[in-house]
C-alpha cells in the first residue's frame, strides 16, 4: 500500500485519498498512474472494473446481512432481484486473501485474475489462494 493514503468517514461514506500522477506514455492517450514512487502494472480496465464492483458488492451485501437488514440470503436476493446462487457465489468474494483482496483495490491484480475464475470455489487458506491466483 501507498504510505500516504487517508481514509476517513463523512457521513455514511467511506473517503479514501490516494495522491496519484498521470504520465503520458507512447500511443494516442495513453496514461500510466502512478501512485507513490512506482508505477502501477496496466491492465484491462474493464476486468479490473469488474471485479472491483464484484468485490463493492460482496462487501456491502456482507455488513447488510450482519447487520440485520435482511434476515437470510434470499431475502436479500430477492430485494437485490438476483438468483440467491449467484449473490452466494458474490459473497464468497469476502473470504478472499487480504493480500488479492489488496491487489485489486490497489490495480495490481494479476492479469489472468477474472471475476469468472474468482466466483469458482477456491482454498479457504489463504496461502492456497495466493498461490492459485498468481
Amino acid at each position: 500500500m501507498i504510505d500516504s493514503v487517508q481514509v476517513h468517514a463523512e457521513g455514511d461514506a467511506v473517503v479514501v485519498s490516494i495522491p496519484f500522477k498521470l504520465r503520458r506514455r507512447s500511443g494516442r492517450g495513453r496514461k500510466l498512474i502512478v501512485a507513490g514512487n512506482r508505477p502501477t502494472q496496466p491492465i484491462a480496465r474493464q476486468e479490473h472494473a469488474t471485479v472491483l464492483k464484484a468485490l463493492g458488492r460482496a462487501y456491502r451485501w456482507k455488513w447488510m446481512l450482519e447487520s440485520g437488514e435482511f434476515a437470510s440470503i434470499g431475502d436479500l436476493a430477492s430485494a437485490e432481484k438476483i438468483n440467491h446462487s449467484y449473490l452466494r457465489r458474490i459473497l464468497r468474494l469476502t473470504l478472499l486473501s487480504p493480500k488479492i483482496t489488496g491487489a485489486v483495490l490497489d490495480g495490481r491484480q494479476v492479469r489472468h485474475l477474472h471475476l469468472e475464475s474468482l466466483l469458482t470455489p477456491f482454498p479457504h487458506h489463504w496461502a492456497e489462494q495466493v498461490g492459485r491466483f498468481k
